[in-house]
């Protein structure tokens, strides 16, 4: 993705955006500014003589998938979840759609967002409890009719080795083909060839079976810092509900922890057993389901190459940063793999 592709993707067209005024009965835009922090799509705060907004336009989930996830806000809010429901357009929806793009307006949230391994111990801790707070009030709005049923079980794809190293050659072949390359290109390179080390290696330790641990339930799908803003240590709001889904609570435990305290290459130990532990003073999650996520989770980092796939199949490179860290972070964790497990247990 070249600077024009990446500064046309972060305008917004004129004549959307008078569009979207009229549609939201904003009155006028008197400044606009993108925002930075979102990866997939893109984001603008907006002052307007009706107060500040943040205006998404969609990118990475269909648009009737968005209507359905943001339907679920009024009653999360209402269950005393930290969210910013979304303003109604003149069409009655909260989703316009212009020239082909998506577009979604919030009152503008106060607060900033904080990496996991900032925040105190006892946020921490209470970030564990705000997570199975949700997953309570998404089970409600389930049983109540606002999200459709969970199903009884779950079905999850298991990659093998040999389709991961499989991968890991296409990835290579498609650096090799830029010629000279450039420092990321190297990097690339150097990082498949270590991968296909670790999958020789590791590959006995392959989950089993394509059924996880259960209980299953809808779940936010991205509950990371990008994602969560905290003002005079309390968490103000849980943005981005693109990646709603139902999984394996486990699974979006074990995730956020990753996420939020795997910095630098590096996990944060204590603090990821004190979120699982925050989490678990609400939901009393079994260890066994713990461990049984954070197995797969490991694998799945371990044949996972999508920050590459962006780059070199989209001309994406907007992710690429996340890809070297991420790569630190799998051999550190694959070298601790027993510790590591255990925090994600709470058993530290």
């Amino acid at each position: 993705m070249t600077n024009a592709h990446v500064a046309s993707r972060h305008r917004i067209p004129s004549n959307d955006l008078a569009e979207l005024i009229k549609e939201f009965d904003l009155g006028d835009v008197v400044d606009w500014r993108h925002l930075a922090d979102g990866l997939m799509n893109v984001n603008w705060q907006l002052d307007t003589p009706r107060g500040t907004f943040a205006l998404k336009r969609v990118t990475d989930v269909p648009l009737d998938r968005l209507c359905r996830n943001l339907a679920v806000l009024p009653a999360l809010a209402e269950a005393g979840i930290p969210v910013i429901v979304p303003v109604v357009a003149s069409s009655g929806g909260v989703v316009v759609e212009v020239s082909g793009s998506g577009y979604c307006l919030f009152p503008w949230g106060q607060g900033a967002h904080i990496r996991g391994v900032d925040l105190p111990r006892a946020q921490v801790r209470r970030l564990g409890t705000v997570l199975a707070k949700l997953h309570l009030a998404l089970r409600h709005a389930a049983e109540t009719g606002v999200l459709s049923a969970v199903p009884v079980s779950l079905t999850t794809d298991v990659v093998t080795p040999e389709r991961a190293a499989e991968k890991a050659d296409r990835l290579a072949a498609a650096a090799r083909a830029r010629g000279s390359g450039d420092s990321f290109d190297a990097a690339a390179l150097d990082a498949l060839a270590k991968r296909r080390v670790l999958l020789a290696e590791y590959a006995a330790l392959r989950p089993e079976g394509d059924v996880p641990a259960g209980p299953y339930g809808w779940t936010h799908g991205d509950f990371q810092y990008r994602n969560l803003l905290w003002a005079d240590g309390e968490l103000t709001a849980v943005l981005d509900w693109d990646r709603l889904g139902v999984r394996p609570y486990a699974e979006e435990v074990v995730r956020t922890a990753q996420v939020q305290f795997g910095v630098e290459g590096v996990f944060d130990l204590e603090r990821m057993s004190a979120f699982v532990s925050g989490y678990r003073s609400v939901v009393p999650l079994e260890s066994a389901a713990l461990l049984h996520a954070a197995r797969r989770l490991w694998w799945k980092r371990m044949t996972d190459f999508w920050q590459l796939e962006f780059h070199y199949d989209r001309g994406d490179y907007s992710c690429d940063g996340l890809f070297i860290a991420d790569q630190a972070l799998l051999h550190w964790w694959t070298e601790r793999l027993d510790e590591v497990e255990r925090a994600f247990g709470g058993a530290l």
